[in-house]
């Protein structure tokens, strides 16, 4: 269901544009994701797309831009961190919390969904997707409450519901199972390094001396579902 480039981000041969709110979606995740708008829809939610589909480029502009100091980059808490000093493999770490490794994001498949509620949106509210917005009291605490409920239901589920040593927890990203996992199964260190040798990456020296590390810890490392 996937070639090389699918799964490393330098292809979007398996991914559709949706125009209505824009975002793009593994072909094979649309009607799923459909139904599962649907559902919240008649308990009340607006479930909507925040970013779906990432290829390489972009996932590489967000990686240099966080390890240059361009864009914030957040603790396990949501607190920004000011990277003055920092090493560059200080830098690696608090990036890998949050944001994927070019290459590895599982956002290159189509299959990832960061959601939201529009409809709980406060005027002029600007969404940050950290953890504050699906704790009691946050934006988005609701949807979630309802999103703990249903979404193994309809073939999706959390892969950073906990946190394990690798990504922080991300209450929002949703992943639709039937098609993620195989990815996850065909995604190879070799392809990764491979990719990643031709890019212009921030941090690449440091970064490749810990490659395998990263391919495991946060990589390879999710939480897999409760009922699929």
């Amino acid at each position: 269901m996937f070639t090389e480039g699918e799964l490393v981000g330098l292809a979007r041969t398996h991914i559709i544009q949706v125009d209505t709110p824009r975002f793009a979606i593994h072909r094979a995740v649309h009607e799923p994701f459909l139904a599962l708008q649907a559902a919240a829809q008649r308990d009340g939610f607006a479930l909507s797309p925040f970013s779906a589909f990432r290829d390489f480029e972009a996932q590489r502009r967000i990686w240099n831009g966080k390890f240059t100091g361009q864009k914030p980059v957040y603790d396990q808490r949501g607190h920004m961190c000011t990277m003055t000093g920092w090493s560059d493999d200080r830098r690696i770490e608090a990036i890998l919390g949050w944001s994927a490794l070019p290459g590895a994001s599982r956002h290159h498949w189509g299959t990832e969904i960061d959601v939201v509620d529009r409809s709980r949106l406060p005027s002029g509210y600007r969404i940050v997707l950290l953890p504050e917005e699906a704790q009691p009291g946050g934006v988005f605490h609701e949807l979630h409450q309802w999103l703990d409920e249903h979404v193994e239901s309809f073939g999706f589920f959390r892969p950073y519901r906990a946190y394990q040593g690798g990504i922080y927890e991300e209450p929002w990203h949703l992943s639709y199972w039937p098609v993620s996992r195989e990815a996850m199964a065909l995604l190879s260190f070799d392809m990764l390094e491979a990719v990643l040798h031709a890019s212009d990456l921030a941090g690449k020296k440091a970064l490749f001396r810990r490659l395998p590390e990263v391919f495991e810890r946060y990589i390879k490392n999710i939480c897999l579902p409760v009922t699929l």
